[in-house]
């Protein structure tokens, strides 16, 4: 996404959308707007320098353009690394302040998966971060944050902010106990006793970033310490919950034998969680596929699979050729060896899209590709050009798969899946193998990440 002055167009990108509730909202209540750049990459490894600074200095020179204002709003990942700054979007935060002085409203709205650091609360008023894994709820944090800086520019609140650093390093979803409940205790306790906003920071356990990990963040008018008990209060009971807090995951051994015993109506959904895009992955590893053509275990399709080069030689060959490919593996070791096939052009599609959430996002084109002669025993691949995990049965149906008759699903994704495919699977497997978004958090090689951190030690509070 790279969007100047608003132009989200038909399709906004879901980091899109916060901008266009924050320009329709303001504009409802008679204000002016400017709106500076938006822009968005899928995870990859840190972000360029140059890149970076250029960006960065456009938004700030778009401010500086627009002054005087009354308020800024950000809406950010929250988990940028950039050659030379470990916190980029805190490094944006910090300039915005010192632009517009301590007198103006700057608030953020942050994933999930920030890194919450204590520039980017010290830079901000407001930060508000999705309370949902997966994220469906990005314009209702939008809405949260915009009354938080209606009510504040009106006098009627002073918000002040504290942080507890949980030492938890983790992928949580909120879609199963304990945490679904303590996302609703959160959002019960906002609205009372002056807290504003309650929000849990789960960290991006992939970066390697001094203050990486889990933090709760409360919000409250103007009462500091009232802030920091609750948030130490639910930050100890998230330390108390840690153990259930991930969902379990299988080997792949583990996952295929439930996927061979499967007689259900609907699909078994395997989540190829270290594969997924959105965590930096390639998207294009071949462990599964690898081991679902050694064990004949037919009845399975995988999507999306990034290989633009076996998507550009099938959509040249055309629907219904048998051609020779060499599929995925291509990225590097974290993505497998390539896997040589002879595969048939089942359906092709272009400029193709799946949903996410309240947004759309792109595929890119497709291709499916099926190694096998038969339906029941055949192995289908959607092989795509645009690199992005997996958010809806789309990134299957859109090549003209038929999920219903399948016996199982693999898709590239750790959790934004599971709205989307929950609807139509029997069950689902979180799915442990080997790559790039490895889910072993003691192996993680960090080399600039100095706190102690569960489960890496068993008591990282201690002394």
């Amino acid at each position: 996404m790279l969007v100047r002055g608003g132009q989200h167009g038909d399709k906004p990108n879901v980091f899109g959308l916060p901008l266009i509730v924050w320009r329709e909202r303001a504009r409802a209540l008679g204000w002016d707007v400017a709106e500076g750049l938006a822009a968005f990459a899928a995870p990859a490894g840190n972000t360029t320098r140059a890149t970076f600074e250029s960006l960065r200095d456009e938004i700030l020179d778009g401010l500086r353009a627009a002054m005087p204002v009354d308020a800024v709003l950000l809406n950010l990942h929250g988990a940028m690394i950039a050659d030379g700054y470990p916190d980029a979007e805190g490094d944006l935060l910090a300039r915005v302040r010192a632009l517009v002085g301590p007198d103006v409203f700057v608030g953020a709205e942050l994933d999930l998966h920030c890194h919450l650091t204590e520039q980017k609360v010290a830079a901000a008023d407001a930060i508000v971060i999705y309370k949902q894994y997966p994220h469906v709820d990005v314009t209702e944090r939008a809405e949260e944050l915009f009354r938080i800086a209606v009510d504040a520019l009106a006098g009627r609140t002073r918000p002040v902010m504290a942080l507890h650093d949980c030492r938890i390093l983790g992928i949580f979803p909120t879609t199963r106990e304990p945490l679904s409940g303590f996302v609703r205790r959160m959002q019960a306790l906002e609205g009372h006793d002056g807290i504003l906003s309650v929000s849990l920071g789960h960290g991006f356990p992939w970066g390697d970033t001094p203050e990486v990990g889990m933090r709760v963040l409360v919000v409250a008018d103007a009462d500091r310490a009232r802030a920091q008990a609750l948030a130490g209060r639910l930050g100890r009971e998230l330390w108390d919950l840690r153990a259930d807090l991930a969902p379990p995951f299988a080997s792949v051994d583990q996952a295929l034998a439930r996927l061979r015993g499967h007689r259900g109506a609907r699909p078994l959904v395997l989540a190829d969680t270290a594969d997924n895009p959105g965590v930096g992955a390639a998207g294009d590893s071949t462990f599964v596929l690898r081991r679902l053509l050694e064990e004949r275990l037919g009845g399975v399709a995988i999507a999306p699979f990034w290989d633009p080069q076996a998507t550009l030689s099938a959509l040249e060959a055309g629907p219904g050729a048998r051609l020779a490919l060499r599929i995925g593996g291509k990225l590097g070791p974290a993505s497998g060896d390539p896997v040589d096939a002879q595969v048939t052009v089942m359906g092709l599609a272009h400029d193709a899209w799946q949903r996410f959430g309240q947004a759309d996002a792109p595929l890119g084109n497709l291709a499916w590709l099926r190694i096998g002669e038969h339906e029941h025993d055949a192995v289908d691949i959607v092989v795509n050009d645009h690199r992005t995990q997996g958010f809806s049965p789309e990134c299957f149906t859109a090549a003209g798969l038929d999920i219903a008759r399948c016996r199982g699903l693999v898709v590239k994704s750790t959790q934004h899946f599971h709205a989307g495919f929950l609807p139509v699977a029997d069950d689902i497997v979180y799915v442990a193998a080997p790559g790039t978004g490895s889910m072993d958090m003691r192996a993680l090689a960090y080399t600039q990440v100095s706190r102690p951190l569960w489960p890496r030690v068993d008591d990282p509070h201690a002394g």
